[in-house]
């Protein structure tokens, strides 16, 4: 399964970060979740640092264009294999910054893909 680091995430189950968090861990994936305050989503806990990880296939994100710009060199450091903007991050310049870098974005809904089974 593919290893994620979602940035944004919440122990507000109301929030769509909440969902996809959790059905990623439903769907197999390893999950690194990421968000402002600390927490946890079905016993994986929330981190508010970003450590350096190795293998990541994807990023998903669930913070906007503004916030985004903090993550930047981080996201780029861990050498995904792709970026998920979800709907709301949608980030035409940070798009163009990591396609430069090689990696792959898509401008998709991660429960989306989950439901077709094309994450």
């Amino acid at each position: 399964m593919k290893k994620t680091v979602l940035i944004g995430a919440t122990t507000n189950p109301e929030r769509t970060a909440f969902t996809a968090a959790r059905r990623l861990k439903a769907n197999g994936h390893e999950v690194f979740l990421i968000g402002n305050k600390k927490g946890e989503v079905d016993g994986n806990p929330i981190h508010q640092e970003t450590p350096a990880l190795e293998n990541v296939d994807t990023v998903t994100l669930y913070i906007n264009p503004k916030i985004q710009t903090e993550y930047y060199d981080y996201i780029l450091s861990l050498h995904p294999k792709r970026i998920i903007f979800n709907p709301g991050t949608e980030n035409d310049e940070f798009k163009k910054l990591a396609e430069a870098h090689g990696i792959q974005t898509e401008y998709a809904c991660t429960l989306v893909l989950l439901s077709l089974h094309e994450y």
